[in-house]
């Protein structure tokens, strides 16, 4: 019998990490959570959770080295915690910025650095970064939480070339909007909208609505869950909609996809420059 495959996934108590532990365990795989608070972690059959804040050099070193010792090895990493924020680029300020960055690119590059040793040496892993539409296209008023996912990419794409030789590669998954608790109760920048409210109240409410009717976070579990069976392909988006929006991406005009964003948004049609 082959022997079980060892992940490690970040933000594994609540939504796409919590669905992604419960299907991964259920297909045979080792799987390890990490959470903030494990104690507040729903117990899922197959799932040992630690504590781990990807904010922490020490918590995520200390994190690892227990699961080094508990399985002898990280076969796959998912970096799936994260933070979003909503509100003007112009109102958010850098201490607010600095903390989605902190969670949503330091933290998977503190996971990175952590376990990369032990996949160079067994020449072998996976590394899967959550990304997001919002890494190949842009959100008003989410542009913060939006450049993290840029962010993201572009060092994944990068971080690939340079483990390749190794037998390590990465792989971004790229969901449009997800029904969880992240997306649902998103922190707002504190400073207030002024000149801006009226159209980021209207954005904000489009964009709720559209959390409210997407896919449940089983959607992203189920499509890691193939990734993990099938041939290497750095790029997956996740359902019809983030397919669709990533190939207009590539090959729609950029004025058409532009005009397009905007309507999705709510936004009036752009001024002529």
């Amino acid at each position: 019998m082959p022997e079980q495959k060892v992940v490690v996934i970040t933000g594994a108590s609540s939504g796409i990490g919590e669905a992604t532990a419960g299907l991964l365990a259920q297909n045979g795989y080792r799987v390890f959570g990490g959470a903030r608070d494990p104690k507040r972690a729903k117990s899922i059959s197959g799932v040992r959770f630690g504590t781990l804040d990807v904010t922490d050099d020490a918590s995520v070193a200390s994190f690892v080295d227990w699961v080094l010792s508990e399985a002898g090895r990280i076969d796959i990493l998912i970096n799936n915690a994260g933070v979003s924020l909503a509100g003007p680029v112009e109102h958010t300020s850098i201490a607010e910025a600095t903390r989605v960055f902190d969670v949503n690119v330091f933290g998977p590059l503190r996971m990175i650095r952590a376990v990369l040793p032990s996949m160079r040496s067994e020449r072998s892993g996976l590394i899967i970064n959550i990304s997001s539409v919002l890494g190949f296209l842009p959100a008003p008023f989410m542009g913060i939480y939006a450049s993290t996912k840029h962010a993201l990419e572009g060092m994944s794409e990068s971080l690939d070339h340079e483990i390749r030789d190794f037998n390590v590669r990465v792989i971004l998954m790229e969901p449009t909007f997800t029904n969880t608790n992240l997306d649902v109760n998103a922190a707002n920048t504190e400073a207030p909208l002024g000149v801006y409210a009226s159209q980021a109240e209207a954005t904000m409410k489009t964009i709720l609505a559209q959390i409210k009717s997407a896919p449940a976070p089983i959607l992203v579990a189920e499509k890691i869950l193939v990734a993990l069976k099938s041939p290497y392909k750095m790029r997956q988006p996740v359902g019809g909609q983030a397919t669709l929006l990533s190939r207009l991406r590539r090959f729609m005009p950029a004025k058409a996809v532009d005009g397009s964003l905007r309507k999705t948004f709510g936004f009036g049609k752009a001024p002529s420059s």
